[in-house]
């Protein structure tokens, strides 16, 4: 969401220049970070299980240590090869280096960040995550837009350094907040344990070399299939920009344009799959406790609740992105030359949903290596692609938006092969063509209606947000109409599931099932 209000400070140039700098931080966070929180977590959560509380304490000194040197090494390395990167052209404005430079620090306070909520969500303390996240949030939100707005009469490239400081102040702050829940925690266990704590009796003390090397065999997994994203970000920095170039624009054109898709086309589809982000999260759990009971029924139907879901929330939103890709453009970033990517990359919101959502299965079923590969295929058709059509003239960016639509979708239908190749499910096409059906009906109201809001009003904001809320509506109602909608998956929903399923009874929309009233 931030990318909203700093987008219409720095413009489609600026949100390029840092989205330069961006992919760097990225990969070497990901390097450093990326399935440690996870190792951790597994790791504290068998010694406390056992009552070993000398051994989880120990597990979090082992692993603090471990992320101060290496958060300290990337932190360092990304700050004095930020030059080697613009003399080598890897970047290729060099107005991105003050970017890269800005971010570098933040990286040493993440690492510290990941190794403590991994711990304190081995204790099963979740809150403590969430809380720190928001603040971070928070705070780099604002540092973002109060730096970029100081440092803007200076140039854009100092203006884009200035909100690549937001990473550095809400890792302090997310920092902070956790020693508090730290503090909280060693209360906790002082009044429950006491203060003299010894290792179990009969339980052998691991080397410090045995845990550092576990920590590293839980995360590897996790890690390569994090490392994907930045690796793909930053071959998109390496080739995108280069391919502008040879189809006729120049480096400032180029910049604006990558910032286009990078900085704004990008974030509306991810904003846009976040409920996918996290039922992909959640199932992963769901799916592994069904498959050690091996119960292949409750595989199957979780996976298929998914995929409907994830159809479900998904095509409406890249019925809204495709209709009203210029409108919400000039709305949300005051950046109308944006719409050719958004609009190409609203095609990616249906299979990024699908991917992420096939990936938690695929991770429940214990194949967590079959997702990295899909995406190492994925991203080199994305690398051919992105040389071909983004020199063409007469695509130029939008050749880049249809190779990322493209990557995604080679990753999720790979990802669907296998789920029905290991557990037999295949998307259910009559529910696939409700959705669809509805999500067509719907994109014809909202077009309809912005076009007669802005004739009679003229008010960008009124048409586009009415439009929305409109559309959504007549979505539902055609889904609900059409029977596209089931019972068990609106019982999933947290707090308004049964009350909707209630109304929706006598509504007549869901039949009533006299052995459930009671219930």
């Amino acid at each position: 969401m931030n990318w909203i209000f700093v987008s219409r400070i720095l413009g489609g140039e600026g949100i390029g220049l840092y989205q330069m700098a961006f992919p760097i931080y990225f990969f070497a966070l990901s390097v450093s970070t990326a399935g440690v929180p996870v190792a951790i977590s597994i790791i504290t959560s068998e010694r406390v299980a056992l009552k070993d509380i000398f051994g989880a304490k120990r597990i979090f000194k082992i692993s603090m240590a471990l992320m101060f040197i290496t958060g300290l090494f990337f932190s360092l390395l990304t700050y004095w090869g930020a030059q080697w990167l613009i003399d080598f052209q890897f970047i290729r404005d060099p107005r991105a280096y003050y970017s890269v430079v800005a971010l570098a620090p933040a990286i040493f306070f993440v690492t510290l960040l990941a190794s403590s909520r991994g711990y304190l969500q081995g204790w099963q303390r979740m809150t403590p995550t969430a809380v720190s996240q928001i603040v971070e949030q928070i705070f780099r939100v604002i540092t973002m837009i109060l730096f970029a707005s100081m440092f803007l009469p200076w140039g854009l490239e100092y203006a884009a350094a200035g909100a690549s400081l937001g990473a550095f102040a809400g890792a302090v702050t997310g920092l902070i907040v956790l020693i508090y829940f730290h503090w909280k925690l060693e209360r906790d266990i002082i009044r429950d344990y006491g203060h003299d704590l010894q290792p179990l009796p009969g339980e052998q003390r691991v080397s410090c070399w045995k845990i550092i090397c576990r920590i590293f065999a839980l995360s590897l997994p996790v890690s390569v299939a994090s490392i994907m994203l930045p690796v793909v970000s930053n071959l998109d920095l390496a080739i995108v920009p280069q391919r502008l170039e040879a189809a006729g624009y120049t480096i400032n054109q180029a910049t604006e344009l990558f910032g286009y898709l990078t900085g704004m086309a990008v974030p509306l589809v991810n904003l846009s799959t976040i409920l996918t982000a996290s039922l992909a999260m959640s199932i992963v759990p769901a799916i592994s406790k069904a498959r050690a009971l091996k119960n292949q029924a409750a595989v199957f139907d979780n996976t298929a609740a998914c995929i409907r879901i994830s159809n479900f929330v998904c095509f409406p939103a890249f019925v809204i992105v495709l209709v009203l890709a210029t409108p919400i453009s000039s709305l949300i970033y005051n950046a109308p030359g944006a719409g050719p990517a958004v609009w190409v990359s609203s095609f990616s919101i249906v299979l990024l949903g699908l991917h992420q959502v096939s990936t938690g299965v695929l991770q429940g079923l214990g194949y967590p290596s079959i997702p990295m590969i899909n995406m190492i295929i994925a991203a080199v058709a994305k690398v051919a692609l992105n040389w071909t059509l983004t020199a063409q003239p007469y695509l130029g960016i939008m050749g880049a938006a249809w190779a990322t639509v493209a990557d995604i979708g080679i990753a999720a239908v790979v990802n669907l092969y296998f789920i029905h190749k290991y557990i037999g499910y295949h998307m259910e096409i009559p529910q696939v063509l409700k959705t669809i059906g509805a999500a067509a009906v719907m994109g014809i109201a909202v077009r309809l209606f912005y076009d007669m809001t802005m004739a009679q009003l003229g008010s960008g904001v009124f048409s586009t947000f009415g439009a929305v809320f409109a559309g959504c509506v007549v979505y539902i109602a055609v889904l609900l109409l059409a029977g596209g909608i089931l019972e068990e998956d609106v019982e999933r929903i947290p707090v308004i599931g049964h009350i909707s399923i209630r109304i929706l009874r006598r509504a007549g929309i869901f039949k009533v099932k006299e052995d459930q009233e009671g219930h």
